[in-house]
């Protein structure tokens, strides 16, 4: 049985960045090169990084990306690393269009091009607008061993190249992917390339990209699977990493060529001449998945880390209010940046409490943030005065001064803003615009109240258990939660409770259910009622909040798409006056 050792290049890329990708690509070839691997696969579009949305329509990028394959490849030859069969992703462009590209590169030369079948058009995914469909599959002889290529979607989708390739005959097949994140994906994804491992009768080696990229973040989690479905090898999550693992492959002098499942298949030898052999590594190269409470704060960690950095930033500043959402937010931002990164500010008014102040005094020491206060009540007093505001409007001014304030720091030391607002108030519209919406980035603006505090009990948690001091002060864990914005203030005023609350927006933006199936669901008509108005009122407000990482199936923004002007209401009639009632915050 010939062997093969092959390395699964979990890496970090950045999207439009070919230089700087190619320069990657050779670096983590070389360490494959290194310990002895013949093949090592790059994820999913590696060279040009992952999404690259509407650059695949420029054909100016679209052309470079073409070229630096070929100059890649000399690259790899001049490295020392000719002999690896090295598969990358990037974006090609021909007479049909842009296309979801991977190359084989050997010995200096493409010696195989393939492109992406199955285009998702789902959620996030918008591949009908940037890409064309291949049509082909080319499989290589390489030391003996027929490997065959399939690309991210590919193997999600049923049939297609998996079963095609199963159909022609191959002993291998290589799988780079670029697969976002969600909570507990993980659990999907070992199936599934069980499933399609089996399909195609033969080993099925995925290799999935890690960091964030805007509102995307990526796991890795790459991992091989034997053709019984069996775990040979399992990277860990969110860390670049190289995954070494030796097989022993039937080789099956595969010859078939021509048309299987409506795809042509297309064969290429490089060389008959199996591997020498050697002795196997005995080392496990099973990696344990993380829990689901560190999967997603990790997740959140990295997202909010590459943001930054990829952006040209080093630094972040918001708002410490003492409350529990601007506490898990820099608790993330120092485990991504660290403490000495953050720069937090408190903000108090005439209706800020001493424990608040108090609260986000403590939370700094903490963390190693710096820390300063800029009180607001005569910025707010000038315009409450000259305004003669009131009531809602005056509330809001608070929160305008806030915001104001932030992003004039920003301008002045060069720090990013931050938005600290959860889901939970993102969908009910509990913000306010131009005020503690402001900001570059919202780092939990997918996860719900609820989740919040408990990923704040977890860290806390995990900080004692490796005897540090726990990030988050457990007043602001513990305390009801305020905006402070009017005397005697509480979220409980304007809102249902959240355990409730959260249940409902779950079953409603995630779940997609309708009023009928809420009250069959127990829920009191008149609070679904109360609540389905106040998220299909605020689509406007959350068209114009920062981005924030997405870890749940459903986040605002791609995967929830809703006309802000929109006459439909869930359950009872909602008339005029009932709307007029919903007043802008």
């Amino acid at each position: 049985m010939p062997q093969l050792r092959i390395a699964l290049a979990q890496v970090n890329t950045t999207v439009g960045d070919l230089e700087g990708n190619a320069e990657l690509t050779v670096e983590w070839t070389r360490k494959a090169a290194e310990a002895g691997a013949h093949i090592v696969v790059f994820p999913e579009m590696s060279l040009t990084g992952y999404p690259v949305e509407d650059l695949s329509l420029r054909p100016t990028f679209a052309s470079a990306s073409k070229q630096m394959v070929e100059v890649l490849a000399r690259r790899l030859e001049e490295a020392g690393c000719g002999e690896v069969l090295t598969y990358i992703g990037y974006l090609d462009l021909d007479e049909t269009g842009p296309r979801d590209a991977a190359a084989a590169l050997y010995r200096g030369e493409v010696v195989a091009r393939q492109f992406k079948h199955h285009l998702p058009n789902y959620g996030v995914f918008d591949e009908h607008r940037w890409f064309k469909p291949g049509q082909e599959l080319e499989v290589v002889r390489f030391h003996g061993v027929d490997v065959g290529m399939v690309i991210c979607e590919d193997v999600w989708q049923d049939g297609g190249p998996i079963s095609a390739l199963g159909k022609a005959g191959v002993d291998l097949v290589v799988a780079p992917n670029a697969s976002p994140y969600e909570r507990a994906k993980d659990d999907i994804r070992l199936p599934l390339i069980a499933r399609r491992a089996a399909e195609a009768g033969a080993p099925l080696v995925y290799t999935n990209q890690i960091g964030g990229q805007d509102d995307l973040v990526f796991d890795g989690d790459s991992i091989v699977v034997g053709a019984d479905g069996r775990l040979l090898a399992r990277a860990p999550q969110f860390v670049e990493h190289l995954l070494v693992v030796d097989t022993d492959l039937v080789a099956g002098g595969h010859t078939a060529e021509g048309e299987f499942e409506g795809l042509r298949v297309k064969r290429r030898v490089l060389g008959e001449d199996p591997v020498p052999a050697y002795t196997p590594s005995t080392e496990s190269a099973i990696s344990e998945p993380l829990s689901d409470e560190a999967e997603v704060w990790h997740a959140l960690v990295v997202g909010l880390r590459d943001y930054v950095h990829k952006n040209g930033f080093s630094s972040v500043t918001f708002g410490f209010s003492g409350g529990i959402d601007s506490a898990v937010v820099a608790a993330l931002a120092a485990d991504a940046l660290g403490g000495d990164n953050v720069y937090g500010v408190s903000m108090p008014s005439e209706y800020s409490s001493e424990h608040s102040k108090g609260d986000a005094e403590d939370l700094a020491r903490r963390i190693g943030a710096h820390y300063r206060v800029e009180p607001i009540a005569d910025m707010v007093k000038v315009y409450v005065e000259q305004l003669q505001l009131t009531g809602l409007a005056e509330e809001n001014i608070q929160a305008r001064v806030r915001g104001m304030l932030l992003m004039a720091l920003s301008n002045q030391d060069g720090h990013l803003v931050l938005a600290t607002g959860n889901k939970t108030e993102l969908a009910v519209g509990y913000s306010t615009i131009y005020g503690d919406a402001v900001g570059a980035f919202a780092p939990i603006k997918d996860l719900f109240k609820t989740h919040v505090w408990h990923l704040a009990k977890w860290r806390n948690k995990e900080a004692e258990k490796n005897g540090e001091t726990p990030p988050i002060p457990e007043n602001s864990i513990t305390k009801p939660p305020s905006a402070e914005l009017r005397p005697g203030q509480l979220d409980s005023d304007s809102l249902p409770d959240y355990l409730m609350l959260d249940d409902i927006l779950d079953d409603y933006i995630e779940g997609d259910r309708g009023y009928v199936d809420l009250v069959d669901a127990g829920f009191e008509p008149e609070t679904i009622d109360r609540v389905v108005r106040m998220v299909d009122k605020a689509e406007y407000k959350r068209r114009q909040y920062p981005p924030g990482t997405k870890i749940t199936f459903k986040a605002f923004g791609r995967d929830r798409r809703l006309p802000m002007t929109n006459g439909w209401r869930e359950g009872t009639v909602v008339t005029r006056s009932a709307q007029r009632d919903l007043l802008p915050g």
